[in-house]
């Protein structure tokens, strides 16, 4: 195959454009801003998570307490009752000495049943503390969170307009080339990532070997439009200034 030297050389400024790429590429799958971001929003919902065990057992407490209290009052009822009756001294000494026997029992299961109500209540706190506790530190980590999704989104619009610059300018250069020379080009790079490489100080830039004396006497003696491949890597093979022949 032959092509004008200077058209082998724009083969150098498309394949700085794809490499270009390929980097802009990687760089918005891996953006250190995204990892930020994914991290926080994975704080964030394990806080959300917790936050939502916290509440389930909070009003699980709440509703233990609010029973816990009724039957006190309940209890409290009763005697209050029934002290009103030995008071005011209705029935006969049998009920009346009953009525003392059962507020003597419903003291006891006021102080145990009050007992109960107050470890209740103790819990209660605890879990309504570590309630507030979590859904304090919600506020501060979605303020983070936003700002990790403001500083991703920055950063990939940038990527994104450079690389939208970056494929403008491979679509021109593309233009000026040659079909076959593009098509051979484009057959290179897809099965090693680049299809160019220059020759520079009698070194292929593609993969970084030194042409041997035979191999460097082939390129010395080929004319100037024929366009050469390394033997080692089979990209093509750009001869430039620096080429060392």
């Amino acid at each position: 195959m032959k092509a004008d030297p200077s058209l082998q050389h724009r083969l150098l400024d498309l394949q700085e454009a794809d490499t270009r790429e390929a980097q802009i590429a990687h760089r918005l799958a891996t953006l250190p801003e995204r990892a930020a971001l994914d991290a926080i929003t994975a704080d964030l919902t394990a806080l959300d998570a917790a936050i939502a065990r916290a509440r389930a057992d909070a009003e699980g407490i709440g509703q233990e307490l609010s029973a816990a209290e009724g039957e006190v009052e309940a209890v409290r009822t009763r005697a209050a009752r029934n002290r009103a009756r030995l008071d005011a001294g209705q029935g006969s000494a049998k009920d009346l000495q009953a009525l003392t026997q059962d507020l003597e029992s419903l003291a006891q299961r006021q102080h145990d049943l009050e007992e109960v109500e107050l470890e209740v209540m103790e819990r209660a706190e605890q879990a309504e503390a570590g309630l507030a506790e979590f859904e304090g530190a919600r506020g501060p980590l979605v303020a983070r969170q936003d700002g990790a999704l403001a500083a991703t989104g920055t950063a990939t619009a940038q990527l994104e307009d450079e690389r939208s610059q970056v494929a403008a300018r491979r679509a021109g250069i593309a233009a000026e080339i040659p079909a076959a020379l593009l098509a051979l080009y484009e057959k290179i790079r897809a099965t090693s990532g680049s299809g160019a490489a220059a020759l520079r100080q009698r070194r292929c830039e593609g993969c970084h070997l030194e042409l041997g004396a035979s191999d460097l006497d082939r390129v010395a003696r080929a004319a100037e439009d024929d366009v050469l491949r390394c033997e080692e890597c089979r990209r093509i093979l750009v001869r430039v200034n620096e080429s060392g022949l």
